[in-house]
């Protein structure tokens, strides 16, 4: 058996923002998938995922009993396959931001959910809403708490727009130039971060009422800028918001940066080179970058691991 793949998602903006009302805006990264796999004889690897599904399965049990309006698995089934070896097969990297056990609920979903909502339907505000509901919980297995934004995006594999937390829509965005000079970047921090930490800083931070106003007055208004940039292809002023974000990010979340990566942050800043900004919640895994002059961005960070994600 070999079920269908899921990509891996990268949260473009809104990392801790969204939490404080700011928008975020999601795109599916199809460099990195995953799907459910069997087979009689498993590698070591293959072994853990299938002894992690075992506890996941008796999660989704549990959650299902607790809410039996919300979702209804096959459980049995979902039981049987496991015994019988199975595991997700994934070349998305774990604790890097971009959504590995996001991929693994939407395809736990998406093969054991009963009536589920597909992506073939009309996707309603009301369906995202109950999706990113569903997925919310099955996730939560996994952080402690979870937002389910990253299971949405792998399952429908389009870009979503978050307004807030109760208003979600799927979204276009302007093609890629192939042949452009700009773009948008991953650098591999080479460090696996963990998800709950950081949020759990950023909450002690927003205690201080300076470190408030500064997320209200300038992260959310930059973040929500560039968005905006970024749908209507302003590319100019993408730039122009980023370069601002990434100074905030620099002056006020510096805990969250792995400490070899703020020199070569304020170098982007200072050269207009790139600039960087955070992947998620920070702390490790990869970093975003955007640049005017992918072949400029790349020297001058030619002893880092760059990865394209979108051209502009």
């Amino acid at each position: 058996m070999k079920g269908p793949l899921f990509y891996s998602k990268i949260l473009l903006f809104g990392e801790h923002a969204i939490n404080r009302g700011s928008r975020g805006l999601a795109i599916p990264y199809n460099f990195f998938n995953g799907g459910l796999k069997v087979e009689d004889i498993l590698s070591d690897e293959a072994k853990k995922s299938n002894e992690s599904l075992k506890h996941f399965v008796d999660y989704l049990d549990q959650m299902q009993q607790e809410n039996p309006d919300l979702v209804r698995f096959d459980i049995a089934t979902l039981k049987q396959n496991i015994d019988a070896g199975m595991y997700f097969d994934s070349s998305i990297p774990q604790g890097y931001g971009i959504g590995s056990s996001g991929a693994l609920v939407a395809a736990i979903y998406d093969q054991y959910a009963e009536n589920k909502i597909t992506v073939l339907e009309n996707l309603t505000r009301e369906k995202l809403l109950k999706l990113k509901q569903i997925f919310s919980k099955m996730e939560s297995f996994f952080h402690g708490t979870s937002s389910g934004l990253d299971p949405l995006n792998s399952y429908l594999s389009i870009p979503i727009l978050i307004n807030s937390h109760d208003n979600i829509e799927a979204t276009g965005i302007p093609t890629q130039t192939l042949d452009g000079k700009g773009a948008v970047f991953l650098l591999d921090s080479g460090k696996v971060k963990e998800t709950a930490p950081m949020v759990q800083l950023f909450m002690e931070s927003l205690k201080d009422k300076g470190f408030r106003t500064m997320v209200k007055n300038q992260f959310v208004k930059y973040t929500d800028a560039s968005i905006d940039n970024f749908l209507h292809g302003d590319i100019k002023g993408l730039l122009s918001n980023t370069k601002k974000l990434s100074k905030v990010v620099l002056n006020n979340f510096k805990p969250m940066i792995p400490e070899q990566f703020h020199g070569i942050w304020q170098k982007g800043i200072d050269s207009n080179d790139y600039y960087l900004k955070l992947c998620g919640s920070g702390g490790g895994g990869y970093i975003l970058g955007f640049t005017r002059d992918l072949q400029k961005a790349k020297e001058a960070l030619k002893d880092y691991k760059l990865e394209v994600v979108y051209q502009f």
